[in-house]
């Protein structure tokens, strides 16, 4: 399962069983951290998920984000209560290459924010697939703006 953690939202994707294909599953309302980790918990425990793939808000250059204490902290945290394999991905350019994607498609912008952090969580975790899977080469081009 795949997790853009934000402020307001956390966008929720699921792979397929190959690791080969991420989907956008739902956005989970932020409210306190002990309902967010029993709503996503019972995702979890509903989807017989194996592992969690968390965006890591890095900036532009590779360092550390100032939401990375954040999202480590929420993993800290939610590792307490459930006991998950997980991992950290780089998120960097997920939003925008989403936001692109949607504008393509013509959504409006109610629609666009309804499914923005979905579609990232998708992002981060298709990545990951990709990493996994060795579909992406050490020397592909970068895009850097």
């Amino acid at each position: 399962m795949g997790l853009d953690i934000g402020k307001k939202t956390i966008g929720l994707a699921l792979g397929d069983p190959n690791h080969q294909i991420a989907s956008p599953y739902r956005i989970l309302w932020r409210q306190k951290f002990t309902p967010d980790a029993q709503n996503l918990i019972a995702d979890i425990e509903d989807h017989n998920i194996g592992a969690l793939v968390l965006g890591w808000p890095l900036n532009m250059d590779g360092t550390p984000g100032p939401r990375c204490d954040s999202v480590r902290d929420f993993a800290h945290a939610f590792l307490r209560l459930y006991e998950i394999p997980l991992c950290f991905h780089d998120e960097r350019l997920s939003t925008k290459a989403v936001e692109a994607t949607m504008l393509e498609a013509d959504l409006s912008r109610a629609r666009r924010a309804e499914k923005r952090d979905a579609l990232a969580a998708s992002w981060i975790l298709q990545s990951a697939f990709d990493l996994l899977n060795n579909n992406v080469s050490a020397n592909a081009p970068r895009i850097t703006d």
